[in-house]
């Protein structure tokens, strides 16, 4: 099996994912992905697909992810890894896409504009 790569975004977050044949090893950025994210919530992210489709520890990950905060940057490794397997094997495609991981999530944050303090937040009115 050669490598196969796959992108996932979220927010502003992109993550490219490299997949090989090997032990289970994940690296995020050039380290273990338990010491990128410390949270346990956040780890459970990036292993869901695995366990999902029932390949854990067969494959090793290496994620290179940017922009955003850890937890759209987690669910953007997230929708990376769940490509990547789907490009491994088509039969895993409707578990992943009944929870939702090969899917984009577009909300992301909506622009100033001018006049206000904040997207739609306004100053107080006064009548008179």
């Amino acid at each position: 099996m050669e490598m196969i790569n796959a992108i996932g975004r979220r927010k502003t977050s992109v993550a490219r994912v490299f997949l090989t044949k090997g032990e289970g090893n994940i690296l995020v950025n050039g380290k273990d992905f338990k010491e990128y994210f410390p949270q346990r919530h956040v780890q459970y992210n990036i292993t869901d697909p695995f366990s999902t489709v029932e390949v854990e520890n067969i494959y090793d990950l290496k994620v290179n992810v940017r922009g955003g905060g850890y937890k759209g940057q987690a669910e953007a490794v997230r929708m990376a890894i769940a490509r990547a397997l789907v490009k491994l094997n088509e039969d895993f495609r409707k578990p992943l896409k009944d929870k939702k991981y090969l899917t984009r999530d577009s909300r992301a944050v909506e622009r100033k504009k001018y006049g206000k303090p904040k997207a739609r937040k306004s100053f107080q009115f006064s009548k008179r």
